[in-house]
């Protein structure tokens, strides 16, 4: 066999194994490869993709993509959908096909999502040396564009002669079912060795099982923390995305149910609770609820479970102003249970620690006073978002109006995707999310672009498991102008495969997010607004609005698209729209509603803080009083050792 074509039946025969309670999981790790085929991979691993296409259909299904970085964006949100049970690989060619990928790369690895990489390099022999897009470094003949990977893959390693592929597919499924250590994994193929002959052990290419591990917590830090947790007057969880991997969403219902300690979410942990629940605050930090971030403000007691702690969720270290403030941090990876230099650190599975804690908390709870404070700051904050999506503004509806129309047009079953822009806040505070499957915005890399390609693989894992007998779902990418301009070409693929992506495409004719944000340090908007060049200024700010029609742009595509127009109606009209195309035949094609909104009508106000640096010497007021507010904030950041 060459080492392209053992590659592909080895990873059509690897699967996951997975057991949360009495139920078992057995699937297929790498459901199919993407590729967009170039010198480096078109002999190797296309020639293979296309041998067993012939001969077995079933074996390694091909999926054709428009963009490399797309690629890995899907493969993401298949990741994401399946809780890390199954993605894809990804085959490319060398130079910069290869390249396209170190966005996706980065990003699947800080969301710690798995993702098989499979980038081309140039001849491992040097027999024609230097190759078309290969890049020449006189001081290191064996450094290629490829060694870029190496900081932003969980694993690497390039496969320069035909045996090391055993070792090197090893150890990179090892790190794609590795709970505590998943991201990137990236095994670079030189093109001559993809195409090379060897002879391929029949044990090598049998069916084998990857069990993702849900180690348990030691009985004394089980002990440790039930004895903090007793003496906290103010607890508080902050529940992440690892929640949701660990499939302990319902135990952690229990937990908050029974002992009454308030939950607080990030951006990876929205669905954890449902938004109605009596004990949820909703989404914590710099994007969070009023309710979330007045709580823990006075919190004396943070037990994390499966988050990361980035600075949204602590509000760059000034959400907890607590001075005796300590933290229990439940999670599966060394590097975030250790984060703030707690004392309490669990490194275990968060469904089977929340089991041991109940245990362990029998007849616990939390005074009365608490649950009083929790239940007043959740009525508040859910009356000001009932005026958020309830206010109407004309001719251009805020961002709020068309949250809430998306929202209440979706089903509970139903996915809303983004990642970048001012949505993700937005969305992060106010989305009324349903089910635990129902959310999901990329915000560790917030990588413009991903919306659309990462709902799609969200899609086609959904489709998955609508047809294993599961829940069907329809999924809505709820995406900016700026976001869809870099990255909509996905939207062929989902033409191409016929596949119903529903697409909220809000138009501001800008960067309201960053206009936002430049405001706030003083930078007066600059350069956020699409806008023809002034010569005479040379600047973008006070030009015509471009001609641009994003609507027609998507029409050209292929899809479908609903316009909503401008006046007092577009609300209903908007959520009208959304009804239409949830009621698409599932094998139409890609649906998007096209509506424009004021970028100038802001969410309502977190009471929290993001830390921006700003200038701190300028000629500009605006710049001179952004950093007198600044300096403000900046005295209550805390180091937060607990």
């Amino acid at each position: 066999m060459t080492v392209a074509q053992a590659l592909v039946e080895f990873l059509a025969n690897q699967y996951t194994v997975d057991r949360v309670g009495t139920e078992e999981y057995r699937g297929r790790l790498i459901p199919g490869t993407f590729g967009i085929f170039g010198h480096g991979n078109v002999a190797g691993v296309g020639q293979a993709l296309r041998q067993y296409q012939q001969s077995d259909p079933e074996l390694m299904p091909y999926y054709q993509g428009r963009n490399e970085q797309a690629q890995v964006h899907q493969s993401v949100g298949y990741a994401r959908h399946t809780r890390r049970r199954a993605t894809f690989a990804v085959s490319t060619s060398i130079g910069p096909g290869s390249t396209n990928m170190l966005t996706g790369a980065a990003l699947a690895t800080t969301n710690r999502l798995p993702v098989l990489l499979l980038p081309s390099d140039a001849f491992a022999t040097r027999a024609a040396d230097p190759v078309l897009q290969q890049l020449e470094r006189p001081d290191a003949y064996d450094v290629t564009v490829n060694d870029a990977f190496r900081p932003l893959s969980r694993f690497f390693d390039r496969v320069s002669r035909p045996e090391q592929l055993f070792s090197a597919l090893f150890g990179g499924l090892r790190v794609l079912t590795d709970p505590a250590d998943t991201g990137a994994v990236t095994i670079s193929l030189p093109q001559d060795v993809q195409a090379e002959a060897f002879v391929v052990p029949a044990e090598f290419l049998a069916e084998r099982e990857w069990r993702i591990r849900h180690p348990e917590p030691e009985d004394d830090d089980i002990r440790r923390a039930a004895e903090a947790i007793r003496a906290a007057r103010n607890p508080l969880i902050i529940a992440g995305g690892g929640v949701l991997y660990a499939y302990a969403e319902d135990e952690l219902a229990r937990f908050a149910d029974a002992t009454g300690i308030p939950v607080g979410n990030t951006q990876a942990g929205v669905g954890v609770l449902p938004w109605n629940h009596p004990r949820s605050l909703g989404a914590i930090g710099s994007t969070g609820t009023t309710a979330a971030n007045a709580i823990a403000a006075d919190a004396d007691l943070i037990i994390g479970i499966g988050t990361r702690y980035e600075d949204f969720t602590t509000a760059s270290r000034t959400a907890f102003q607590n001075p005796d403030v300590r933290f229990i941090n439940i999670n599966v990876a060394p590097l975030d249970a250790y984060k703030h230099g707690t004392s309490l650190p669990i490194v275990a599975d968060a469904r089977k620690t929340l089991v041991k804690l109940n245990q362990a908390l029998g007849g616990y709870r939390v005074g009365g006073d608490l649950e009083a404070r929790v239940a007043e700051q959740k009525k508040r904050w859910d009356a000001i978002v009932d005026d958020a999506f309830d206010t109407r503004f004309t001719p251009l509806p805020s961002q709020n109006e068309i949250i809430g129309a998306t929202n209440r047009a979706m089903d509970a079953q139903d996915v809303v995707i983004c990642a970048a822009g001012s949505l993700p806040g937005d969305l992060h505070k106010m989305w009324r999310v349903r089910d635990s499957f129902g959310y999901h915005v990329e915000y560790a890399y917030s990588c413009m672009g991903y919306e659309i390609p990462g709902g799609l693989g969200v899609k086609r894992a959904a489709l998955a498991e609508a047809a294993n007998g599961g829940t069907r779902r329809d999924v809505v990418v709820m995406v900016g102008d700026g976001s869809y301009l870099m990255m909509h070409t996905e939207l062929v693929t989902a033409v191409a495969e016929r596949i119903k992506l529903i697409v909220v495409l809000i138009q501001n004719h800008g960067y309201a997010s960053i206009g936002a944000l430049s405001e706030q340090l003083g930078s007066q908007r600059f350069g956020t607004q699409y806008r023809t060049l002034d010569a005479e200024h040379h600047t973008f700010d006070d030009g015509e609005t471009l001609p641009v029609d994003l609507a027609l742009n998507a029409e050209s595509l292929g899809v479908k698209v609903i316009r909503v127009a401008q006046g007092e109606h577009v609300i209903a009209d908007l959520e009208a729209a959304v009804a239409q195309a949830k009621a698409a035949p599932e094998d139409g094609g890609p649906v998007l509603v096209y509506v424009e909104s004021d970028p100038l009508l802001d969410a309502p106000s977190s009471e929290s803080w993001w830390d921006v640096p700003v200038a701190q010497t300028s000629t500009l007021e605006s710049t001179q009083r952004a950093f007198i507010t600044y300096t403000d904030h900046k005295n209550r950041q805390r180091t937060l050792l607990g």
